[in-house]
């Protein structure tokens, strides 16, 4: 990049993180969202996170303080300008993220990247509702941004070579771990996870063990930081049906078939984390 200025749209939990680490590698970064309550409450937990950093002794008081100073929030789009890099980080729905990316991709630099931070929504669909779908590339982060050192950059099949070397190097100035991948349903990390998850959701609608249980074996027998239930909760239910649901209608094999309980739930509210209430009790 020949600046060092980022915009990211969205400030859930997703759009914080990714925001965060930008500002912590040096970039100014320029957070955008339609509500501005989000806004707020994405400044309140970044500066929480920094501060914490601080009390635990991986940071030092003066980087965090630069980092604040470098993370400022935009509350309408007319306010952005243009730069090398822009991050879509909206709700994981074409029909907003594909509205969201026609509006600002007029801030996105001669020779910049538009990219989308998507855990399941094809590359390629997305590009081709852009006007260049050559700078258009996947960008997927995982949660917690400011911990996980992985990200996806997966390549549309309209996105050029230039475009993913840019992306890899921009990915490796913020400290993380870019891995290439091609576009296709649910790209790697997905669809291998999501089965397992959706998987060990079936053996609980079945009665075979409870849900500590189930992610007790799977962390002590299969050595996993934590178990699929647990990271269920985490990833949002809601986030983890829609991905099976893409993966079942674009692959249409019954393996990617979203399990009832997991419907029921989500349908129930019951998201996980972010509703105090999924498949464990968060209060």
């Amino acid at each position: 990049m020949s600046t060092n200025k980022v915009i990211v749209i969205g400030a859930g939990t997703m759009g914080r993180g990714i925001a965060q680490v930008f500002a912590q590698s040096s970039y100014e970064v320029f957070l955008h969202d339609a509500v501005p309550a989000a806004l707020d409450s994405a400044v309140t937990s970044i500066h929480k996170m920094l501060d914490r950093a601080v009390e635990k002794g991986r940071m030092e008081a003066d980087d965090v303080a630069a980092t604040k100073e470098r993370l400022h929030t935009v509350d309408a789009t007319a306010k952005l300008t243009p730069c090398d890099l822009v991050i879509e980080a909206a709700t994981e729905k074409p029909d907003i993220k594909i509205a969201i990316l026609q509006e600002v991709q007029k801030f996105v630099a001669d020779g910049g990247i538009l990219a989308t931070n998507t855990s399941s929504i094809s590359i390629t669909q997305l590009a081709a509702q852009t006007e260049k779908p050559d700078r258009f590339i996947g960008m997927h982060f995982f949660n917690p941004v400011p911990l996980m050192k992985l990200v996806e950059v997966v390549k549309g099949l309209q996105t050029s070579d230039e475009t993913v070397a840019q992306t890899i190097a921009i990915a490796e100035t913020v400290g993380k771990t870019p891995v290439k991948c091609n576009d296709h349903p649910g790209f790697v990390s997905n669809r291998v996870l999501m089965p397992m998850i959706n998987e060990a959701i079936f053996t609980l609608q079945d009665g075979v063990a409870e849900p500590d249980a189930i992610d007790t074996i799977m962390k002590l027998g299969m050595n996993h930081p934590m178990g699929p239930l647990a990271l269920a909760d985490l990833i949002g239910l809601d986030v983890c049906l829609f991905i099976l649901e893409v993966l079942h209608r674009d692959l249409g094999e019954d393996r990617y078939r979203p399990c009832p309980l997991l419907r029921k739930m989500v349908q129930a509210g019951r998201m996980g984390r972010k509703t105090k209430h999924g498949f464990y009790s968060y209060d």
